[in-house]
């Protein structure tokens, strides 16, 4: 069953629809949230509220639109604006080259490569966790959701300078969070 099957069940009153949606999502959800929140329990709570309030308004989905995208954008919304309300992050020095993490991310293939992966891993959550939650929110958003930066200012209702001012600000905090120099351009 696709997403639109599932999501016309639930606009129908099944609610088999929605567990459809959770099960194919819900890790991507968890992770998006996880990966702004830094709290594996406030992650957990995050898509449960997404989900509830997504059951709650189905009947106003737009089905022309994927519903993917909509999903991870409600979950990284919700993470962002728990996280600003813990106001828990440290800030500890300056931010990694966030274009380059997934190339590092997926280098490791011997058992010494994935000592370091894990490593380097750590450090990346290490320094995702200094950033703001704004900034964390926008890295996320931008390379983990692959949200283009028109549709983060929409997300953000900001203009798109204000985008391109936030990214390049994370990923300056992140490039000295890593000690990773920055090449000659």
């Amino acid at each position: 069953m696709d997403d639109l099957q599932a999501i016309r069940r639930l606009k129908s009153g099944d609610i088999g629809g929605l567990e459809i949606l959770v099960a194919r999502y819900q890790r991507k959800a968890v992770q998006t949230a996880f990966l702004i929140t830094h709290d594996e329990q406030m992650a957990d709570d995050v898509v449960q509220e997404t989900f509830v309030r997504l059951y709650q308004r189905i009947r106003t989905f737009d089905e022309s639109r994927p519903f993917e995208p909509y999903l991870l954008r409600s979950v990284s919304n919700a993470a962002f604006n728990a996280a600003k309300k813990t106001r828990r992050w440290v800030q500890i020095g300056d931010g990694a080259d966030a274009e380059s993490l997934p190339e590092l991310l997926t280098e490791a293939t011997s058992v010494e490569d994935q000592a370091e992966y894990a490593h380097l891993r750590q450090q990346i959550f290490k320094a995702l966790e200094s950033l703001s939650p704004r900034q964390r929110t926008a890295i996320v958003q931008r390379y983990y959701l692959g949200m283009s930066e028109k549709e983060m200012a929409e997300n953000f209702s900001a203009a798109p300078g204000t985008v391109k001012w936030l990214l390049n600000a994370a990923r300056e905090r992140l490039r000295n969070l890593l000690h990773i120099e920055r090449s000659a351009e």
